[in-house]
C-alpha cells in the first residue's frame, strides 16, 4: 500500500518527476517525460506495480529535508546500529534521464536493503533484466534501463535486491538511466560528481529569487516546485507530476494532471515574474502561443507539455487506484471541453506580458484578434466552465466574468500598447457582458453572486470577481458575495469549490476544499481591508504543507490529509501569489484589477 499524498517528497529533472516517500521508496516516476508511462507506479496500486526502496531494514527514526535552496532530497534513518543518510536527486536532464540515490554513513554501522520491482507502462510490464557487474540492463519494448551500482545485485523473484552496511564515512551509489531501446546507452554518470553539479545547479537558480519578507521561504520553496514542473524543452508547466491521486479517498473523482492547463497562464505568470524568474515567465508565455495558435474554434483547454492536442482518456484496468481510488486514468477527456473563461486567462496573460516588457509579437496580436472574434460569436453559450463539469452546460458566472476579462484587456492593450483594433466595438461587448452578469448572475435575494444563471449555489470561483477587476471588492454585491461564501462554502476555515451534493458536475457528491480558492479567499479579506483575518488564514494554510513544503491540489480537514494530485501548480502558484500581496500593495490582486 502507498503511503499518505502528504508523506511524499519530489525530485526532478526539467522533464520528469519521481515522488520519494518517508520510508525512501521511490513510488511513482514516468519515463521519459512526465506523461510518459510509469515505470513506478506503487502509488496507485502495490509494490508490485513498481517502486525502487532504498533504506535500512528495520525500525527507524526519520527526517528528511531538501538541501537548502534546492530540489536535493535528504533522508536520514537513526536506527540502533547508528545513523545513515539517502541523498536522492534527477539530474538538470542533458540528453537522458538520471537518477542518482547516495548513501552515506553518518554514526556506527547500519545494515541496508536495496529492493527494486521496475514495471514498464504503469505497472503492467516486467522487463527483461540482465545482470551486469553490480548492476543491471532492463528491457521492454522501448524502454531500457540501466542501473549502475557500488552494492552487488541479485535477483530475487521478479525483483533487484542488495543488502549491504555502511559504516560513518562510508557510502554507496545507485545510479538509474533510462534510454530508448533502439538507441546506445549513455555514458556512465559519476554519481558524487552529479549529485555536487545537481546541487549547485538548482542553488544558483534559486538564488536568483528576489523575495523578500516573514514568508520568503515558503515563496522560495514554491517557486522551485513550480520550476521543478515546467517541462524545459517548451516552457509549458504541468499542472501536476501525479494522475489519478483522489479527491475524495475512495472515489472516483480521480483525474490525469500531468499536463498544461491555459486557467493558469495569468497566475503562473505573475508568480514567476514576482519571483524575478523573467525567462522562465517568457518561456511559459511562448508555449501558450504555440499551444493556441490555430482555429480559435479549436483550442483546447489544456494541452500536452509540448502542445500536443489529442490527450484521449482511458482507464487502466490493472490498478486499484490509490486507496482503492478507482477508475485510475490517463489522458483527460476535459481537454476538449468548451470552457469560455480561459479566453480570459489567454488574454489576461498576454497583456500582463506586455506590461511586464515582454517582448511583444505582431503575431501574438494577430492571434489575439482572431481569437476575440471567435469569443464575440460564443461569449453567450453555456459552457463546461472552470471546474470541468462532465454534467450539462451551464452559463456559469465565473465564464461570463472571464469572457467579460478577455473584451478588457484586449482595450488596454489597444489602448496602452497602441496595437489597432475596433475599440468601440470592443467596449460595447464590454458593456453588454458586464451588465448581463451583473443582471443574471446576481441574485438579490441572496445578496450574492450565484453559481450560475438561474441558480441559488455559490461557486469559489465568484472570489475571482474583485481579483480580475470585474467589479471592486468594495461593491456591496462583491461583499455580500464574500460573506455567503464565508457562510456556506467553508469547511473549518477552508473553501469547498460548490456544493457537490447538488450534482450539477455530473459526478458523485464529495471531495476535499480546493486550496487554491482557500488562497483567494485570503486575498478577498486583504483587499476588503480585513488583513489580520487574511494574514490568519494564509498561515494556517502554510501549516497544510508537508515536512518538505508541498502541497497537494486539496485538503480533507476532516481526516487531517491532503488529497489531490501533488504537488499541485495551482497551489504554489497560489502561494507565492497570495504572500506577495500580503506582502505588498503592489502584489497580483491590486495589479490585475488595474490592468
Amino acid at each position: 500500500m502507498s503511503a499518505p499524498i502528504e508523506d511524499y517528497a519530489m525530485i526532478g529533472d526539467l522533464h520528469t518527476a519521481a515522488l520519494v516517500s518517508r520510508d525512501a521508496s521511490i513510488d511513482w516516476l514516468c519515463l521519459p517525460r512526465f506523461d510518459s508511462p510509469a515505470c513506478f507506479a506503487a502509488l496507485l496500486g502495490t509494490e508490485e506495480h513498481g517502486r525502487w526502496q532504498l533504506c535500512p531494514p528495520g525500525k527507524a527514526q526519520i527526517r528528511r529535508r531538501y538541501l537548502p535552496g534546492t530540489l536535493v532530497l535528504e533522508t536520514e534513518f537513526e536506527t540502533d546500529q547508528g545513523a545513515v543518510a539517502v541523498i536522492d536527486c534527477m539530474l538538470p536532464r542533458r540528453e537522458h534521464p538520471a537518477l542518482v540515490r547516495m548513501v552515506k554513513g553518518r554514526r556506527g554501522n547500519v545494515p541496508m536493503r536495496m529492493d527494486m520491482s521496475l514495471r514498464f507502462e504503469y505497472g503492467s510490464i516486467v522487463p527483461w533484466v540482465k545482470h551486469e557487474g553490480n548492476g543491471f540492463r532492463a528491457i521492454a519494448g522501448p524502454d531500457r534501463v540501466v542501473l549502475a551500482s557500488d552494492v552487488e545485485i541479485r535477483g530475487e523473484g521478479f525483483s533487484s535486491v542488495a543488502d549491504f552496511e555502511i559504516s560513518e564515512g562510508q557510502s554507496a551509489a545507485f545510479v538509474l538511466t533510462w534510454h530508448a531501446s533502439h538507441d546506445p546507452a549513455p555514458e556512465e554518470v559519476d554519481a558524487p560528481r552529479a549529485l555536487e553539479d545537481t546541487e549547485r545547479w538548482w542553488r544558483d537558480w534559486s538564488d536568483r529569487c528576489r523575495c523578500h519578507g516573514v514568508w520568503c521561504d515558503a515563496v522560495k520553496s514554491s517557486l522551485i516546485v513550480l520550476k521543478a514542473l515546467i517541462y524545459a524543452p517548451t516552457g509549458g508547466m504541468v499542472a501536476a507530476a501525479t494522475t489519478s491521486l483522489p479527491e475524495q479517498i475512495g472515489g472516483i473523482r480521480n483525474w490525469d494532471y500531468r499536463y498544461c492547463w491555459l486557467r493558469d497562464a495569468t497566475f503562473t505568470l505573475y508568480a514567476l515574474i514576482a519571483g524575478g524568474y523573467v525567462d522562465e515567465a517568457a518561456a511559459w508565455r511562448e508555449w501558450l502561443l504555440r499551444a493556441v495558435a490555430g482555429r480559435a474554434s479549436q483550442m483546447n483547454i489544456m494541452y500536452g507539455v509540448a502542445g500536443e492536442r489529442r490527450l484521449t482518456e482511458i482507464e487502466l484496468e490493472w490498478l486499484p487506484g490509490y486507496e482503492n481510488s478507482r477508475p485510475v486514468r490517463i489522458g483527460n477527456a476535459a481537454h476538449q471541453q468548451f470552457q469560455l473563461d480561459v479566453f480570459g486567462e489567454v488574454m489576461d496573460a498576454l497583456h500582463l506580458a506586455r506590461r511586464y516588457g515582454l517582448a511583444v509579437e505582431q503575431d501574438a496580436w494577430d492571434l489575439q484578434l482572431h481569437l476575440i472574434d471567435h469569443l464575440e460569436d460564443v461569449w453567450n453559450a453555456p459552457d463546461e466552465g472552470i471546474w470541468e463539469i462532465r454534467g450539462p452546460r451551464q452559463h456559469f458566472t465565473h465564464s461570463r466574468v472571464m469572457a467579460w476579462v478577455a473584451v478588457d484587456r484586449m482595450i488596454r492593450s489597444a489602448e496602452q500598447f497602441h496595437c489597432p483594433g475596433p475599440i468601440d466595438r470592443w467596449r460595447r461587448l464590454r458593456e453588454a457582458i458586464h451588465d448581463q452578469v451583473c443582471q443574471e448572475g446576481f441574485n438579490a435575494e441572496r445578496n450574492s453572486f450565484v453559481q450560475h444563471y438561474g441558480s441559488k449555489e455559490l461557486d469559489a470561483s465568484l472570489l475571482m470577481i474583485p481579483l480580475v477587476g470585474f467589479l471592486p471588492a468594495s461593491d456591496p454585491r462583491v461583499r455580500g458575495t464574500l460573506d455567503a461564501i464565508q457562510r456556506e462554502l467553508l469547511i473549518d476555515g477552508f473553501v469547498q469549490r460548490y456544493n457537490t451534493r447538488s450534482q450539477m458536475d455530473g459526478l458523485p457528491p464529495g471531495e476535499g476544499v480546493f486550496l487554491p480558492c482557500t488562497f483567494w479567499l485570503a486575498d478577498n479579506l486583504n483587499l476588503v481591508g480585513r488583513r489580520e483575518e487574511a494574514v490568519e488564514l494564509f498561515e494556517r494554510l502554510l501549516l497544510l504543507r508537508n515536512d518538505v513544503g508541498l502541497l497537494a491540489e486539496e485538503y480533507a480537514p476532516r481526516l487531517g490529509r491532503q488529497v489531490g494530485n501533488f504537488p499541485q501548480a495551482f497551489s504554489h502558484v497560489s502561494l507565492v501569489n497570495t504572500a506577495i500581496n500580503l506582502s505588498t500593495e503592489e502584489g497580483p490582486a491590486s495589479h490585475r484589477q488595474k490592468a
